[in-house]
Formats: structure tokens, sequence, C-alpha cells
């Protein structure tokens, strides 16, 4: 076995219990369920959560929900909530992380980005003292957040980037995992790669942590509960499926690799110093807001620009 996939799979088998938070929004608790799957099945226990930002068809309004937006929901913090099935976003939307609840059968953590990363960073030190876990792990579906920001397809940076560099001021161990390169349409499998490469050359490279058949087995039982594309083209890679396939009404194609299966492990802070570049940009921002506008200043769109966007055009 790789020295490298014995690293990764020794830190989370050193664990007692590990907090998988998506952070990209939507159904990225999907490849946060996956990543727990994998998590469990080395022995360790794990909880599973995602942002409060849904897909625009999903949640009208532009960016993600406040707390106090959010009803049926037990608030931890200023930054975490425990959503369960019945808690409900603003006109009655159900969040991808209440129909994962609904699935599970137990609480599922809701992350609110916008306090920024201080807040982030501190709601999850205290998320995962309340909830037994010694260890937090940032799951990207995609790999969208290593992105430098002049990626052609990158068109969701600003929920990756910010979640993302609230590891670096965060008291609880902090692991980077990566699910379905190239699987959301926006950074290339070869873009991706790349990425990765710069992460290993500095050193930030914790190698692969395998899913088991059985674990992949429950994510798609999932996937008739809770929504999502993304996570649903990582599960078919990592069945060995091969070719592409349309996502985003056929807005995009994506292309069906064996990367596309893997589930990979990274040290955020080597990351944010290396690839990461947007994380790097925005660690400091004082909000969400303020991340926004410093990836404004160097010529970056987000999924914020997206939404504020659709938002005003005429129905």
């Amino acid at each position: 076995m790789p020295a490298e996939r014995r690293r990764a799979e020794g830190l989370v088998a050193a664990a007692q219990r590990i907090l998988v938070v998506g952070i990209g929004g939507g159904g990225d608790v999907v490849g946060a369920l996956a990543a727990a799957e994998a998590i469990r099945a080395l022995g360790t226990g794990a909880v599973v959560g995602g942002l409060t930002w849904e897909r625009r068809p999903v949640d009208p309004l532009p960016g993600p929900r406040r707390l106090d937006e959010i009803s049926g929901a037990q608030r931890l913090n200023e930054a975490i909530a425990l959503a369960g099935p019945d808690t409900l976003g603003p006109g009655g939307f159900r969040f991808c992380e209440s129909d994962m609840s609904a699935f599970l059968g137990e609480p599922v953590v809701l992350l609110d980005p916008n306090p920024g990363p201080a807040a982030i960073a501190a709601g999850l030190d205290a998320a995962a003292a309340h909830l037994g876990c010694d260890m937090v792990a940032l799951l990207d579906v995609g790999g969208d957040v290593l992105a430098h920001g002049d990626e052609p397809g990158l068109a969701s940076p600003l929920a990756d980037a910010t979640v993302l560099s609230a590891a670096r001021r965060m008291r609880t161990p902090v692991l980077g995992l990566l699910f379905g390169i190239g699987c959301d349409g926006e950074l290339t499998p070869a873009e991706v790669l790349a990425r990765l490469e710069e992460v290993r050359a500095a050193g930030g490279d914790l190698g692969d942590l395998e899913i088991p058949p059985a674990a992949l087995d429950r994510v798609e039982a999932a996937l008739a509960t809770v929504t999502t594309e993304a996570s649903a083209m990582a599960v078919r890679c990592a069945r060995g499926e091969t070719g592409r396939a349309p996502i985003r009404g056929g807005r995009r194609t994506v292309p069906l690799t064996a990367d596309g299966g893997r589930l990979v492990g990274f040290d955020p802070l080597v990351t944010i110093a290396s690839a990461a570049r947007l994380a790097a940009a925005v660690a400091d921002a004082s909000s969400l807001e303020d991340a926004q506008s410093i990836l404004t200043a160097l010529g970056v769109r987000t999924e914020l620009d997206y939404e504020r966007e659709a938002a005003r055009a005429p129905a």
C-alpha cells in the first residue's frame, strides 16, 4: 500500500469521530455521506453536514440562508445548526440536509457561511466538541476548491474558498477531502489533477481513502431521497462508468472517469498555501459578502453573481 494512502487512512483511523461537511452547498452533503461511509469502514465514527446554500431551483433567494431565516433547526452557535427532517428555509423549501436527516434518521449539521471564515472556524470547533468529534473533514465535490480563478468553467468558487479558508483558524484537526474529480462540470479532470499535483509538490497530498462497495450502496440509497447531480456522477465513476453525462438540465456535460470515483485526502493548510489561491485570498474576509468583494476585485465570477443576476432578470 502506498505511503500516501497509509498516511490518509492513519489520520482517519486515529480519530474517534469525524464531522464531515460538504462545503460547496446544494447536494455536497451526499458527497459528505460517501466520505463518512469510507471513514466508518476504517472503524471511525462520522457525522455529516452541509451548507445553508441551496441551488436556485430550490431556493430562489440569492446566497446562503442565515440561521435566523430557518425553521425547525437546533441552533448551536453563530454559524451552525442541527437540521432535522422538518428543517425548512423561507417559503417552506427543504434543504438537502433536511432530506439527508430523514434518510439517516439523525440530525445533520447545517453550516451558515454568511459570517465569514473566523465565525465558521469557531462554529465548527464548537460543533465538533458538541458532537464528540475530534476531527473535521471539509469535503468538496468536483474540485473547484482548488481553483486558481482563471479556469474557463469555474462557476461556484465562493462557498468552497470561504469555508476551506476557515481551516487556518480552527483548533480542531482538519482534513481536506475531494470527491468526484471533475464531476460538477466546472474544472476539468485535467485541471483538477494539475492542482492536486501542486498540492503534492508542496507536501500536502494525503492520498486516497478507499470507498468500499457497501459505502457506494449506501450513497446510492440516499440519492433516492436527496437530490444532487455531481455526487451522483461521482458514484457512477466509482462504479466504473466512463463516457460523458449531461447535468444542469443539459447546460453542462460531465466526463465520467476513473478519477471521478476517487476520494482524495489533502492537508488544508498546505493546500491554501499552494493550489487553493482563492481560499488564500479570502482567508481574512470579515464575512461572505467581504469574500465576494475580494473575488470580484480579482476578476473572479462566483455563484452569488449568477444568483443575483438571475433574481434581477425578468420572469
